[in-house]
């Protein structure tokens, strides 16, 4: 599939060509460089020097290390195009030659691994090349361009982050709020949709109570630990018997802590789990359902105290504007021709940047670029193997570089440019 097009018909996208080896180098860079969530320092300083090279009016700190530039181009609409920057605690396995080596401390103290795994350094790289393309040809548009560079995406804290920092009230409100991630999709193509774009996502801890005893001595005991194992399987029945079959939810246990020893009976258990729905009214139904199950199972154990239900983190769910996805996807199907535009259902992957339009009550577009080399993809779709190709937040998720570089920057212009004409 030729997934190259000649961009010289649009002034902003005119240079693009010269810029992606320096591009390249960014993006290369970032990747072996990652940072945990909330501790993405140097990326930040990355940011931020480049949106001053650009001549955006630039601001640093913002949510702790988000990083907003302005550029103000005369009387017209004012456009956010956002990337995340964080990374992930995982140990990479892409064998890449500038695969990250790097290990951090958490905010528990612990020693960990960090690398892109998600795929935030392609979004910083595709934010830098934009505004810097979109910076020299200000001559082309007018209005005002808003870069966010955004923290904490990973742990869903970013976003509120900056908002709670005084994002609305420091900076001008969009016209309208434009975001993309880098998926398992053929590189070179965009795809998106009306609506609902990626789920609601809730994540829970479970702490159980028992007491504890001797191994050889159950009846002492109040067993966290069968107490624990039926809750989880009490739970799996709330997506199979509680959510209707032309509704959506999805409910997993990943974590299930208890004991030290195999001869004793401790005196609690730990169960966390993640919940993503697509519809308000679900979502409500499946957490009280949840809450009902724990405490019912708790109660049958003769559990001497009730459980507590802590939430880790949340997610919204981020809903595209119908009329900004209309034009924005007539932009993309005029730029790169209704071939590489496809329609797309809602992932079941979480986002906070919806928090931004959703607060802010601004339409607000986000939509996925492919990152699979297309010769892969396609004979991995021929031999019905496309689970088994790398996701995002697999330790051996690695986006081809091109076309996907080029991609990434070209749909942020043109999307912007759909707002910002001449």
């Amino acid at each position: 599939m030729n997934t190259t097009k000649q961009t010289s018909s649009d002034p902003a996208l005119r240079n693009l060509g010269a810029l992606l080896p320096d591009l390249a180098d960014l993006y290369k860079d970032v990747h072996s460089h990652p940072e945990l969530s909330m501790q993405e320092t140097r990326t930040a300083g990355i940011a931020a020097k480049r949106l001053t090279a650009a001549g955006f009016e630039v601001t640093s700190g913002v949510g702790k290390t988000g990083v907003v530039g302005l550029l103000r181009n005369g009387d017209g609409p004012t456009v956010m195009l956002r990337a995340d920057m964080d990374a992930l605690p995982v140990q990479e396995a892409t064998g890449l030659p500038y695969a990250s080596k790097v290990t951090a401390t958490d905010r528990d103290g612990n020693t960990v691994p960090v690398s892109h795994m998600c795929g935030h350094d392609m979004h910083v790289t595709w934010l830098a090349g934009a505004t810097k393309l979109l910076a020299e040809a200000r001559s082309s548009w007018r209005g005002t361009l808003m870069a966010v560079f955004q923290p904490a995406e990973e742990t869903g804290e970013g976003a509120q982050a900056m908002i709670d920092d005084g994002l609305f009230k420091r900076f001008p409100k969009p016209d309208v709020i434009l975001g993309q991630h880098v998926m398992v999709g053929p590189a070179g193509t965009v795809a998106g949709r009306a609506g609902a774009i990626t789920s609601a996502a809730d994540s829970l801890q479970i702490k159980l109570f028992g007491r504890g005893a001797h191994g050889s001595m159950p009846q002492a005991s109040i067993d966290p630990v069968v107490m624990a194992a039926s809750t989880v399987l009490r739970l799996q029945t709330i997506v199979s018997r509680e959510v209707a079959a032309t509704e959506s939810a999805v409910l997993t246990v990943g974590v299930l802590q208890a004991g030290t020893k195999e001869n004793v009976i401790p005196d609690d258990a730990i169960i966390k789990l993640n919940v993503r729905t697509f519809d308000a009214g679900v979502r409500t139904r499946v957490l009280a359902a949840i809450e009902r199950i724990v405490n019912a199972e708790a109660a049958a154990s003769g559990a001497p105290r009730k459980p507590e239900i802590t939430t880790i983190d949340h997610y919204p769910l981020n809903v595209n504007n119908q009329e900004a996805t209309q034009r924005v996807v007539e932009a993309f199907r005029g730029h790169f021709g209704a071939a590489r535009v496809r329609p797309t259902g809602p992932a079941p992957a979480s986002e906070d940047f919806g928090s931004f339009g959703g607060e802010w009550h601004v339409p607000s577009v986000f939509w996925f670029v492919g990152g699979t080399d297309p010769d892969v993809y396609a004979k991995a779709r021929d031999a019905n193997k496309l689970n088994e190709l790398p996701v995002n937040h697999s330790p051996k998720f690695a986006p081809v570089l091109h076309p996907t570089l080029e991609t990434g920057v070209e749909s942020l212009v043109v999307a912007a440019r759909a707002w910002m004409p001449a």
